[in-house]
Parts: structure tokens; C-alpha cells; sequence
């Protein structure tokens, strides 16, 4: 079994930048058919998560357009994020404490990699992904 988040992560995530517009961010995710991805900065360091409900939410029903807003106006506070040396079980508790599907990986301040829900069922007993399924996605 692997023993870090860096040997399970998708390396070179795709990542929306903050200057560009939450519509193009829209279009990205439908691109890929995923939820959430990284927003990166100029300085290529995480600027936090953007996902297709923080676009309803924070941008459709705000009635903002979507395409003058900048996704990096959505990156609010620090992202949860795990360390590319850090443990899988580490990796697994963070998902669960946090409720979130997928998790940008750091190594320093560079974002290197992402890890998703389905990247630790591949790499970890399905005892531990049941668990882990149920705990992300029974809500707070």
C-alpha cells in the first residue's frame, strides 16, 4: 500500500487561475465533469477551492456576472490542503474532518498534486474507503 499523498495524488492538477472569470472556471469543470479545483495564483501558490456551488452561491444568486468576476474573488480563506509527505491516513482523516472530495497536495508553498476521493479507493482497503464515504458525505 502507498505510504504518502504524493505516491496516490493526479500530479500537474489543473488549476483556474485567479485572474481568470468564474466562467471560464464553469466551463473548466464541465470540461473535466468534476466539482472543485484549485485556484492558483500569479505566484503559482494556492489561493484556495472553487467549486460549482461557491459559483451558484456566491456569483448566480448573488447576480454577479459570471464573466467579469475573478475566480480568485472566491478563494476565501486558507484551503485545507495536505502535505505531499504526508501519510495516507493523515490524507483520510483531513477528507473526513473537513467533509471535502477531493484535496490539493503541497509540498512547501507549490501546489504539486491533487488527491481525490477515487485515488484513495484505489490505494487503500475497502473497509477504509466505505468508512471514508460515509464520513464525506454524511454532512455536517
Amino acid at each position: 500500500m502507498p505510504k504518502t499523498a504524493r505516491e496516490i495524488m493526479t500530479g500537474s492538477p489543473e488549476c483556474i487561475g485567479e485572474n481568470e472569470t468564474v466562467l471560464d472556471a464553469a466551463r473548466k469543470l464541465a470540461e473535466m465533469n468534476i466539482g472543485s479545483m484549485p485556484i492558483c495564483g500569479e505566484d503559482n501558490r494556492l489561493k484556495g477551492m472553487l467549486t460549482d456551488r461557491d459559483i451558484v452561491v456566491k456569483v448566480l444568486a448573488q447576480g454577479k456576472d459570471p464573466a467579469s468576476t475573478r475566480a480568485g474573488e472566491l478563494g476565501e480563506g486558507k484551503p485545507v490542503t495536505i502535505g505531499a509527505d504526508d501519510s495516507i491516513s493523515e490524507l483520510i482523516s483531513t477528507m473526513a474532518s473537513h467533509q471535502v472530495r477531493r484535496l490539493p497536495v503541497i509540498d512547501g508553498h507549490d501546489l504539486v498534486g491533487i488527491v481525490s476521493q477515487a485515488d484513495v479507493a484505489k490505494n487503500v482497503d475497502e473497509d477504509d474507503v466505505g468508512s471514508l464515504v460515509e464520513i464525506i458525505s454524511s454532512g455536517p
